[in-house]
């Protein structure tokens, strides 16, 4: 999926590396950390942005967590999203995570991306100190990475509860997602090996991996964004989301744009990231 975005000059000075290097990171400047290994594995990496006069008291982090159908994707698909993130939460920082990809037969299979993830969050609160950012986390991921986000954010307390989730067009029904596919481009038999079989043959990994059935009082506040014609997640499973949420009475606000497929782009992707700042900036102080 592509998106064009107006991505502005950056406001802070950066320095980069491709490896870990010394965690005694001056927290009165700008860093950037890039690939950073939470695994031993070549796709378990992550790169973080922290800002200038960054606290463990007050610093929130946002976690962008990519697509590509759990066997596709890159961290890199969220790079031109970084400076227009930082220009709209200044003082913020940002992890830009990868995790290991499905490939078929049988290889890294789910639940191989939901246990990275959330590996990976471990290893950044591990660092938190390091890193001077606070527990004010929130999670932000695209399709495979809304999905992924919203599991983390509903089934885990650990290594802590997010804050907010902000989910775009993840599915959040994966037995729905395989008995009834939004369209002919939903090819469910990498949906059955992806989760090692059907929801009759294998019903408690359906079951475990979709965010829906993990929904309680507690679940963090919850943002979806949804095209009305997405050829690849029905826009009803959002719908069925949001309102299990509001039976809990989890704050949650669903923004669904008619006619927007998987992905959009111009004044729609605008108003995402303006619906995003106000969300975050509301229930995320």
């Amino acid at each position: 999926m592509k998106y064009i975005i107006l991505v502005l000059g950056s406001l802070f000075i950066i320095s980069s590396c491709s490896k870990p290097v010394d965690p005694v990171l001056p927290a009165e400047t700008a860093s950037t950390l890039l690939n950073v290994n939470y695994g031993n594995d070549a796709l378990q990496n992550f790169d973080i942005y922290l800002p200038a006069n960054r606290t463990t008291a007050t610093t929130r982090l946002i976690i962008l967590i990519h697509g590509g159908g759990w066997n596709e994707g890159d961290k890199t698909d969220f790079n031109p999203f970084i400076d227009t993130l930082k220009n709209r939460f200044p003082g913020w920082a940002f992890a830009n995570i990868n995790y290991r990809l499905a490939t078929f037969p049988g290889i890294h299979i789910f639940p191989t991306q939901e246990n990275d993830v959330k590996s990976c969050l471990e290893y950044i609160y591990s660092k938190r100190n390091e890193y001077a950012i606070s527990g004010k986390w929130v999670l932000l991921g695209a399709s495979a990475g809304g999905h992924l986000s919203l599991l983390q954010g509903y089934k885990y307390n650990v290594p802590l509860k997010p804050k907010a989730i902000v989910n775009f067009f993840g599915p959040s029904d994966m037995a729905d997602l395989y008995n009834h596919p939004a369209s002919s481009f939903v090819d469910t038999s990498l949906i059955r090996q992806l989760m090692s079989g059907t929801p009759l043959t294998n019903p408690l990994l359906y079951q475990q991996s979709s965010p829906l059935h993990f929904v309680n009082a507690q679940s963090p506040a919850t943002l979806t964004l949804q095209g009305g014609a997405d050829p690849l997640v029905p826009a009803y499973q959002q719908e069925t989301l949001h309102n299990a949420l509001n039976s809990f009475h989890v704050t949650n606000q669903l923004k669904i744009y008619p006619g927007e497929s998987h992905g959009w782009v111009g004044t729609n992707l605008v108003n995402s990231f303006d619906l995003i700042q106000q969300f975050l900036n509301q229930y995320v102080p």
